[in-house]
Protein backbone atom coordinates (compact mmCIF):
# COMPACT_ATOMS: atom_id res chain seq x y z
CA UNK A 1 0.00 0.00 0.00
CA UNK A 2 1.21 3.74 -0.85
CA UNK A 3 3.10 4.84 2.18
CA UNK A 4 2.66 8.30 1.31
CA UNK A 5 0.46 10.48 3.14
CA UNK A 6 -2.23 11.94 1.25
CA UNK A 7 -4.73 14.74 2.75
CA UNK A 8 -8.05 13.00 2.53
CA UNK A 9 -11.27 15.59 0.78
CA UNK A 10 -13.32 13.41 -0.66
CA UNK A 11 -16.50 14.09 -1.40
CA UNK A 12 -19.57 12.55 -2.10
CA UNK A 13 -19.68 14.46 -5.74
CA UNK A 14 -16.09 13.34 -5.91
CA UNK A 15 -12.67 14.38 -4.42
CA UNK A 16 -8.92 13.19 -3.58
CA UNK A 17 -9.21 10.14 -1.52
CA UNK A 18 -6.64 9.38 1.22
CA UNK A 19 -5.25 5.83 1.06
CA UNK A 20 -3.84 3.90 4.24
CA UNK A 21 -1.39 6.95 4.68
CA UNK A 22 -1.08 8.72 8.34
CA UNK A 23 -4.02 11.33 9.16
CA UNK A 24 -3.06 14.71 7.77
CA UNK A 25 -3.59 17.87 10.28
CA UNK A 26 -7.02 19.38 10.73
CA UNK A 27 -8.56 22.26 12.16
CA UNK A 28 -9.77 21.52 15.81
CA UNK A 29 -13.27 22.88 17.33
CA UNK A 30 -14.30 21.66 20.19
CA UNK A 31 -18.39 22.53 21.45
CA UNK A 32 -20.09 25.53 20.28
CA UNK A 33 -23.61 26.15 21.68
CA UNK A 34 -25.75 27.33 18.72
CA UNK A 35 -29.04 28.43 18.99
CA UNK A 36 -32.45 26.55 18.06
CA UNK A 37 -32.63 28.89 15.60
CA UNK A 38 -29.19 28.82 14.47
CA UNK A 39 -29.92 29.40 10.45
CA UNK A 40 -32.39 32.00 10.96
CA UNK A 41 -30.34 35.10 9.43
CA UNK A 42 -30.28 32.75 6.17
CA UNK A 43 -33.97 31.22 6.19
CA UNK A 44 -35.13 34.54 4.24
CA UNK A 45 -32.98 33.61 0.93
CA UNK A 46 -34.79 29.59 0.91
CA UNK A 47 -38.17 28.34 -0.04
CA UNK A 48 -39.60 26.28 3.53
CA UNK A 49 -42.13 25.02 1.40
CA UNK A 50 -40.01 23.33 -1.05
CA UNK A 51 -40.20 20.08 -0.50
CA UNK A 52 -43.83 20.01 0.37
CA UNK A 53 -44.37 20.12 -3.21
CA UNK A 54 -46.94 16.94 -4.62
CA UNK A 55 -43.80 16.04 -6.82
CA UNK A 56 -42.23 14.02 -4.10
CA UNK A 57 -45.55 11.97 -3.17
CA UNK A 58 -45.63 9.61 -5.60
CA UNK A 59 -44.16 7.11 -3.90
CA UNK A 60 -41.26 7.15 -6.23
CA UNK A 61 -37.46 8.61 -5.83
CA UNK A 62 -35.66 10.88 -8.00
CA UNK A 63 -32.69 9.05 -9.48
CA UNK A 64 -29.87 11.17 -10.86
CA UNK A 65 -27.14 9.93 -12.09
CA UNK A 66 -23.86 11.86 -12.80
CA UNK A 67 -20.50 11.50 -14.81
CA UNK A 68 -17.52 12.23 -12.11
CA UNK A 69 -14.19 13.05 -11.67
CA UNK A 70 -11.48 13.05 -8.97
CA UNK A 71 -7.57 12.67 -8.05
CA UNK A 72 -6.86 9.97 -6.38
CA UNK A 73 -3.24 9.30 -6.05
CA UNK A 74 -2.11 11.82 -8.26
CA UNK A 75 -4.64 10.95 -10.95
CA UNK A 76 -7.50 11.82 -12.65
CA UNK A 77 -10.15 9.24 -12.00
CA UNK A 78 -13.53 8.97 -13.66
CA UNK A 79 -16.54 7.13 -12.01
CA UNK A 80 -20.25 7.27 -11.69
CA UNK A 81 -22.41 8.77 -8.80
CA UNK A 82 -26.08 8.64 -7.83
CA UNK A 83 -27.80 10.69 -5.70
CA UNK A 84 -31.60 9.62 -4.90
CA UNK A 85 -34.12 12.05 -3.55
CA UNK A 86 -36.90 10.36 -2.11
CA UNK A 87 -39.40 11.46 1.08
CA UNK A 88 -39.93 8.83 3.87
CA UNK A 89 -42.14 8.89 7.26
CA UNK A 90 -39.22 8.57 10.21
CA UNK A 91 -41.01 7.52 13.59
CA UNK A 92 -39.54 9.19 16.72
CA UNK A 93 -39.31 6.06 18.70
CA UNK A 94 -36.25 4.37 16.41
CA UNK A 95 -35.63 7.98 14.23
CA UNK A 96 -35.63 5.84 11.25
CA UNK A 97 -38.01 4.94 8.32
CA UNK A 98 -40.90 3.40 9.65
CA UNK A 99 -42.74 0.21 8.70
CA UNK A 100 -45.89 1.18 10.35
CA UNK A 101 -47.95 3.58 9.47
CA UNK A 102 -50.32 3.18 11.91
CA UNK A 103 -47.92 4.73 14.34
CA UNK A 104 -48.68 8.25 16.15
CA UNK A 105 -45.31 9.37 15.98
CA UNK A 106 -44.70 9.81 12.49
CA UNK A 107 -42.81 12.64 10.54
CA UNK A 108 -42.18 13.64 6.98
CA UNK A 109 -38.43 13.64 5.79
CA UNK A 110 -36.14 13.86 2.54
CA UNK A 111 -33.75 11.62 2.33
CA UNK A 112 -30.68 11.79 -0.06
CA UNK A 113 -28.66 8.60 -0.76
CA UNK A 114 -25.40 9.60 -2.63
CA UNK A 115 -23.24 6.32 -3.74
CA UNK A 116 -20.08 5.84 -5.68
CA UNK A 117 -17.83 3.51 -6.38
CA UNK A 118 -13.97 4.64 -7.21
CA UNK A 119 -11.36 2.34 -9.18
CA UNK A 120 -7.95 3.27 -8.56
CA UNK A 121 -4.77 1.34 -9.27
CA UNK A 122 -4.44 0.04 -5.80
CA UNK A 123 -8.06 -1.20 -4.71
CA UNK A 124 -11.35 0.19 -4.70
CA UNK A 125 -13.23 2.44 -3.03
CA UNK A 126 -16.92 2.77 -1.96
CA UNK A 127 -18.89 5.20 -0.31
CA UNK A 128 -22.59 5.91 0.47
CA UNK A 129 -23.74 8.80 2.34
CA UNK A 130 -27.52 9.42 3.69
CA UNK A 131 -28.53 13.03 4.13
CA UNK A 132 -32.33 13.61 6.15
CA UNK A 133 -34.42 16.58 6.43
CA UNK A 134 -37.75 17.29 7.91
CA UNK A 135 -39.54 17.67 4.71
CA UNK A 136 -40.84 21.49 5.63
CA UNK A 137 -36.55 22.33 6.44
CA UNK A 138 -34.44 22.14 3.34
CA UNK A 139 -31.64 24.06 5.34
CA UNK A 140 -31.05 22.71 8.37
CA UNK A 141 -29.97 19.16 8.71
CA UNK A 142 -31.76 16.54 10.58
CA UNK A 143 -29.58 13.50 10.74
CA UNK A 144 -26.70 12.23 8.06
CA UNK A 145 -25.07 8.55 8.23
CA UNK A 146 -22.02 8.13 6.22
CA UNK A 147 -19.46 5.12 5.44
CA UNK A 148 -16.68 4.21 3.23
CA UNK A 149 -14.83 0.81 2.53
CA UNK A 150 -11.89 -0.12 1.46
CA UNK A 151 -9.00 -2.35 1.88
CA UNK A 152 -7.53 -0.77 4.78
CA UNK A 153 -11.04 -1.10 6.46
CA UNK A 154 -14.05 0.74 7.17
CA UNK A 155 -15.33 3.40 8.98
CA UNK A 156 -18.67 4.84 9.94
CA UNK A 157 -19.81 8.43 10.68
CA UNK A 158 -23.49 9.32 12.40
CA UNK A 159 -24.49 13.09 12.61
CA UNK A 160 -27.81 13.95 14.25
CA UNK A 161 -29.47 16.93 15.72
CA UNK A 162 -29.75 17.13 19.27
CA UNK A 163 -31.33 20.43 20.18
CA UNK A 164 -28.57 22.76 20.61
CA UNK A 165 -25.31 21.13 18.38
CA UNK A 166 -24.59 18.50 16.24
CA UNK A 167 -23.99 15.15 18.00
CA UNK A 168 -21.15 13.30 15.50
CA UNK A 169 -20.68 9.66 16.35
CA UNK A 170 -17.95 7.87 14.59
CA UNK A 171 -15.92 4.36 13.99
CA UNK A 172 -12.58 4.67 12.11
CA UNK A 173 -9.84 1.89 11.25
CA UNK A 174 -7.55 4.78 11.77
CA UNK A 175 -4.90 5.44 14.87
CA UNK A 176 -5.88 8.17 16.73
CA UNK A 177 -9.20 8.34 15.59
CA UNK A 178 -10.89 5.04 16.39
CA UNK A 179 -13.62 5.33 17.87
CA UNK A 180 -15.09 8.24 19.72
CA UNK A 181 -17.93 11.40 19.66
CA UNK A 182 -17.95 15.11 19.64
CA UNK A 183 -20.29 18.09 19.08
CA UNK A 184 -20.31 19.80 16.15
CA UNK A 185 -21.52 23.87 15.37
CA UNK A 186 -25.13 23.44 14.42
CA UNK A 187 -25.18 26.79 12.69
CA UNK A 188 -24.00 25.48 9.70
CA UNK A 189 -24.62 24.09 6.23
CA UNK A 190 -22.61 20.52 5.51
CA UNK A 191 -20.64 20.54 2.17
CA UNK A 192 -21.87 17.23 1.28
CA UNK A 193 -26.18 18.44 1.57
CA UNK A 194 -24.98 21.65 -0.44
CA UNK A 195 -26.32 19.61 -3.92
CA UNK A 196 -29.69 19.15 -2.13
CA UNK A 197 -29.78 22.16 0.26
CA UNK A 198 -29.42 24.89 -2.98
CA UNK A 199 -32.10 23.41 -4.97
CA UNK A 200 -34.83 25.11 -2.05
CA UNK A 201 -33.26 28.90 -3.51
CA UNK A 202 -35.34 31.87 -4.19
CA UNK A 203 -33.01 31.95 -7.22
CA UNK A 204 -35.75 34.47 -8.57
CA UNK A 205 -34.31 37.16 -5.98
CA UNK A 206 -30.28 36.22 -6.96
CA UNK A 207 -29.60 35.67 -3.42
CA UNK A 208 -25.92 37.04 -1.88
CA UNK A 209 -24.85 36.07 2.00
CA UNK A 210 -22.63 34.79 4.11
CA UNK A 211 -22.77 31.50 5.20
CA UNK A 212 -20.68 29.00 7.23
CA UNK A 213 -20.07 25.27 5.74
CA UNK A 214 -18.86 22.28 7.66
CA UNK A 215 -16.22 20.71 5.73
CA UNK A 216 -16.73 17.54 3.71
CA UNK A 217 -18.15 14.39 5.62
CA UNK A 218 -17.82 11.81 2.83
CA UNK A 219 -13.92 10.61 3.54
CA UNK A 220 -12.74 7.32 4.66
CA UNK A 221 -11.75 9.37 7.82
CA UNK A 222 -12.95 10.65 11.48
CA UNK A 223 -10.74 14.00 11.13
CA UNK A 224 -11.95 16.44 13.29
CA UNK A 225 -14.53 19.44 11.85
CA UNK A 226 -13.05 21.74 9.48
CA UNK A 227 -15.59 25.06 9.51
CA UNK A 228 -15.43 27.71 6.30
CA UNK A 229 -16.92 31.18 6.76
CA UNK A 230 -17.99 31.49 3.23
CA UNK A 231 -20.19 33.46 0.38
CA UNK A 232 -22.94 32.27 -2.04
CA UNK A 233 -23.65 34.24 -4.92
CA UNK A 234 -26.56 33.33 -7.24
CA UNK A 235 -27.12 34.10 -10.86
CA UNK A 236 -28.67 33.25 -14.23
CA UNK A 237 -25.94 30.65 -16.20
CA UNK A 238 -25.15 31.50 -19.88
CA UNK A 239 -26.50 29.46 -22.21
CA UNK A 240 -23.36 27.59 -22.94
CA UNK A 241 -22.44 26.23 -19.68
CA UNK A 242 -25.14 23.77 -19.12
CA UNK A 243 -27.13 23.84 -22.14
CA UNK A 244 -30.57 24.21 -20.81
CA UNK A 245 -32.28 27.09 -18.65
CA UNK A 246 -30.32 27.18 -15.46
CA UNK A 247 -28.68 28.73 -12.26
CA UNK A 248 -25.26 29.06 -11.04
CA UNK A 249 -24.70 29.14 -7.71
CA UNK A 250 -21.16 30.04 -6.37
CA UNK A 251 -19.88 29.35 -3.22
CA UNK A 252 -16.27 30.55 -1.92
CA UNK A 253 -15.12 29.22 0.71
CA UNK A 254 -11.83 31.40 1.10
CA UNK A 255 -9.12 32.58 -1.28
CA UNK A 256 -8.71 30.14 -4.08
CA UNK A 257 -11.57 27.92 -2.86
CA UNK A 258 -14.75 28.32 -5.07
CA UNK A 259 -17.24 25.69 -5.58
CA UNK A 260 -20.24 26.20 -8.25
CA UNK A 261 -23.14 24.41 -8.81
CA UNK A 262 -25.50 24.39 -11.70
CA UNK A 263 -29.64 24.07 -10.66
CA UNK A 264 -32.43 23.75 -13.73
CA UNK A 265 -34.56 26.59 -13.51
CA UNK A 266 -37.45 24.34 -14.02
CA UNK A 267 -38.49 22.83 -10.56
CA UNK A 268 -37.54 19.89 -8.92
CA UNK A 269 -34.39 22.09 -9.84
CA UNK A 270 -32.35 19.10 -10.51
CA UNK A 271 -28.84 19.61 -9.82
CA UNK A 272 -26.96 19.51 -13.96
CA UNK A 273 -23.19 20.19 -13.05
CA UNK A 274 -20.92 20.97 -10.49
CA UNK A 275 -16.86 22.26 -10.14
CA UNK A 276 -14.92 21.92 -6.41
CA UNK A 277 -11.98 24.24 -6.02
CA UNK A 278 -9.55 21.06 -5.50
CA UNK A 279 -10.18 19.68 -9.07
CA UNK A 280 -13.97 17.30 -8.78
CA UNK A 281 -16.35 17.69 -11.02
CA UNK A 282 -19.79 16.16 -12.12
CA UNK A 283 -21.97 16.61 -14.88
CA UNK A 284 -25.91 15.03 -14.90
CA UNK A 285 -26.34 11.83 -17.86
CA UNK A 286 -29.76 10.87 -16.32
CA UNK A 287 -32.12 11.49 -14.01
CA UNK A 288 -35.43 9.46 -13.59
CA UNK A 289 -38.72 8.75 -10.62
CA UNK A 290 -37.99 5.12 -10.01
CA UNK A 291 -38.90 2.37 -7.42
CA UNK A 292 -35.77 1.57 -7.03
CA UNK A 293 -37.12 -0.54 -4.11
CA UNK A 294 -39.60 -3.38 -4.22
CA UNK A 295 -43.19 -2.52 -3.82
CA UNK A 296 -42.27 1.25 -3.58
CA UNK A 297 -45.97 2.32 -5.37
CA UNK A 298 -47.97 0.30 -3.23
CA UNK A 299 -46.13 1.23 -0.17
CA UNK A 300 -46.81 4.96 -0.83
CA UNK A 301 -50.60 3.93 -1.41
CA UNK A 302 -50.86 2.11 1.57
CA UNK A 303 -49.09 4.99 3.60
CA UNK A 304 -51.49 6.99 2.53
CA UNK A 305 -54.68 4.99 3.36
CA UNK A 306 -52.67 4.59 6.99
CA UNK A 307 -52.30 1.07 6.99
CA UNK A 308 -49.63 -1.27 7.99
CA UNK A 309 -46.49 -1.59 4.84
CA UNK A 310 -44.26 -4.53 4.95
CA UNK A 311 -40.29 -4.32 5.96
CA UNK A 312 -37.89 -4.75 3.56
Amino acid sequence: MPGLAVRCKVLVLGAAVCGCAEPGNQTVAGRVPASAHALEAVMPYFDSAWAMNKHWEDGLAEVATYEAERTVYNKKRTFELTQITVKEDFNQEYNVKTDDYQRDDLFPVMKINQFCQITADEYPYHYLTSLFFRREQPVALYKMTMSSQEWCGNTFKSIVDDGVNFEETYNSYWDKQGVGSRDLRRDVFLEDALPYSLRSLRFDTLPSFDLTVLGLQQTNKASPPEYYRGHLTAAAAAANEVGQPAWRVTVALGKDRQNVYWFAQQYPNVLLRQTTWDGRSLRLKAVRRYAYWPGAKGSAKVAAAGGVVAKR
